[in-house]
């Protein structure tokens, strides 16, 4: 009987590790990878994405180490992914805290954020001094998107010049709201949860997991209190693609 079960268990593990290494496997990965939401829309198409036997070497050029680490772990929360081997360099010519970084940080929260649409804002910064142009279909909306620039840090200040376009009524169709949940992939979700827990000064700290499954993300892990564990709750929710959380984190006694 011991026998069997050890037959068995080998035969299993063999099943996995061929799972793992076939071919098949790989150009799904290298797929996924190439058509996650962060890849093309954050990384902007400039992060490679190969897999051997499951393990995924990324090469490219991005502007900062949050780029860098968002490519990493976009890629290490694909199905079949054993590990990732991160070979992407930073431009040298892409300094903390300059004019380029703070504009690519304001364009990043208008890219992951629900709330607010991305596709109409240009984002100009002279000196640390954002200009911020387009259009919104609330006043609202534009509002937020001055909200989330003013946050960035080494930003002095912001001219919110963003127009009101509302759209006109048609009874005949249905009205399609902007904070609605978009169809972005999972793994994308989990890096931008994660990176928004880990960026945000309340919840740096924190030891959590997440896993997002069809737009659900779960999160756990232990908060200090009720209010941590409500903020990255939050945190989470705001995320673009995001269709609910659940929080299981657990409160310190």
């Amino acid at each position: 009987m011991h026998l069997r079960h050890i037959l068995f268990t080998t035969i299993v593990a063999s099943t996995s590790i061929a799972m793992f290494s076939s071919p098949e496997t790989d150009r799904r990965i290298e797929l996924s990878a190439k058509g996650s939401y962060n890849f093309r829309t954050l990384l902007e198409d400039k992060v490679t994405a190969k897999a051997q036997d499951g393990v995924v070497t990324l090469t490219g050029v991005v502007a900062n180490k949050d780029l860098q680490a968002i490519a990493g772990d976009t890629a290490g929360s694909l199905p079949g992914v054993v590990r990732v081997d991160n070979r992407v360099t930073l431009d040298p010519s892409f300094k903390e805290s300059s004019d380029a970084w703070i504009a690519w940080s304001i364009r990043y929260q208008l890219l992951v954020r629900a709330s607010v649409s991305n596709r109409d804002t240009k984002v100009y910064v002279n000196e640390g001094v954002v200009t911020l142009t387009g259009t919104a279909t609330t006043a609202a909306e534009k509002e937020l998107v001055g909200v989330y620039a003013a946050e960035v840090d080494g930003v002095k200040s912001v001219k919110n010049e963003i127009l009101v376009m509302n759209a006109p009524a048609d009874v005949n169709k249905p009205v399609k709201e902007t904070t609605v949940a978009e169809s972005i992939d999972d793994a994308s979700i989990t890096s931008q949860v994660k990176y928004a827990l880990l960026t945000h000064k309340s919840t740096s700290a924190l030891k959590t997991k997440v896993t997002t499954t069809d737009g659900v993300v779960v999160i756990t892990g232990v908060a200090a209190n009720d209010a941590e564990k409500a903020l990255a709750g939050k945190l989470a929710k705001d995320i673009r693609g995001v269709k609910s959380v659940t929080n299981d984190m657990t409160v310190k006694s």
